[in-house]
């Protein structure tokens, strides 16, 4: 029946995505390429980062052990992590391993944010794998994430940079707030849209804006390249977690990696959904109401919802929203001069947007 009801959305998007301007853009080709030239310009960096991971996360305690392995072999991105990387090459840094300690930094908070989610969200699915909720339980899962943060905490003292702790302790802090934030508004179909910005502000586009002034602190850039930096992982991230949550809606589970309409469900009022509620008629808007007052939501409710997206292209709205993300984040890199580096962060804009994972 699930399946049935994503064939109504899937069939034009299928290895695509329609852009603002009505062309089809392959996912697997222009926007996907993005991400593997930044993954080849530091891939020896990143080998290094994925060790260091490994190396921090030993413990004598058997159940972190597997819990942290199976978490670590569920794969990922390492998007934070290339930012901060690219970040700090385009910066120029170049005297020695602490890009790596602090890539590893910061992905090891995303790490324990992904562990701390799936708790919340009661998620089965992580990146196709059982999440470690699922296997050890909520208790486990959520300590196992408290240990991932002492261990970057531990990494940030090691490192020695007040700016780079100060920096990257209350971005810990902001990830938190977003999360309680939209807890506070979970089951709210008539969410603004300035606040649904704020929710994703603080839960994504502030690692991702911390990842990459990172690379501007190791790179001993001036405060108004540094701010450049941050703003633009701050703008990739927001059009990031807007394409996300428009993938939730149309993309394929296989290459998604999880539930596809886990936001649905969950009662989660992304944008997709807000567009909606903009721009439907009272009845629809009573109908949005109701669902999200349920404690649990149905097939034959998604499959409404699923309609009422078509009617008002609400996913392709969605993108365009996004795509307004993505040119600020593009131009925030104006200030530097012409380079491989600053190349390949600005084509990998196009990724967050025209991704299918």
């Amino acid at each position: 029946m699930r399946q049935q009801v994503l064939n109504k959305i899937i069939i034009l998007r299928q290895g695509c995505v329609k852009t603002i301007m009505g062309s089809v853009i392959p996912l697997k080709n222009s926007a996907n390429s993005a991400y593997l030239d930044l993954r080849n310009l530091v891939v020896n960096k990143l080998d290094k980062v994925e060790e260091l991971i490994n190396l921090k996360l030993e413990s004598k305690v058997d159940l972190i052990q597997k819990m942290t392995k199976h978490h670590l072999n569920s794969g990922g991105k390492r998007l934070r992590a290339l930012l901060t990387l690219g970040s700090a090459k385009l910066a120029g840094y170049d005297l020695g391993e602490r890009d790596i300690n602090l890539a590893s930094c910061v992905e090891l908070i995303h790490s324990a944010t992904l562990l701390h989610d799936d708790v919340i969200d009661e998620s089965e699915l992580r990146r196709g794998n059982k999440t470690t909720n699922t296997i050890w339980g909520n208790q486990s899962s959520i300590l196992t994430g408290d240990y991932l943060l002492s261990r970057c905490f531990e990494i940030m003292v090691e490192d020695g940079d007040l700016e780079i702790l100060k920096l990257l302790s209350s971005t810990s802090s902001k990830i938190a707030q977003g999360e309680v934030l939209q807890l506070q508004h979970k089951g709210e179909a008539d969410l603004l849209e300035e606040t649904y910005i704020k929710i994703i502000n603080l839960k994504t586009a502030a690692l991702f804006s911390a990842a990459t002034k990172t690379g501007a602190c190791l790179g001993k850039l001036d405060t108004k390249e540094k701010e450049a930096l941050a703003s633009y992982g701050k703008n990739l991230g927001l059009a990031f977690q807007i394409a996300d949550d428009a993938l939730d809606y149309f993309a394929k589970e296989i290459l998604f990696g999880k539930e596809i309409g886990k936001d649905f469900y969950e009662g989660k009022t992304t944008l997709p959904l807000i567009i909606i509620f903009q721009r439907a008629n009272d009845e629809e808007r009573d109908f949005l109401k109701e669902i999200f007052k349920k404690e649990k939501r149905t097939d034959d409710d998604f499959s409404e919802v699923l309609s009422l997206i078509n009617k008002y292209k609400a996913v392709e709205e969605s993108l365009k929203r996004a795509e307004y993300f993505v040119n600020v984040s593009r131009d925030a890199l104006a200030i530097f001069p012409k380079s491989r580096e600053k190349n390949i962060l600005q084509n990998l804009s196009n990724f967050s947007l025209n991704r299918s994972y």
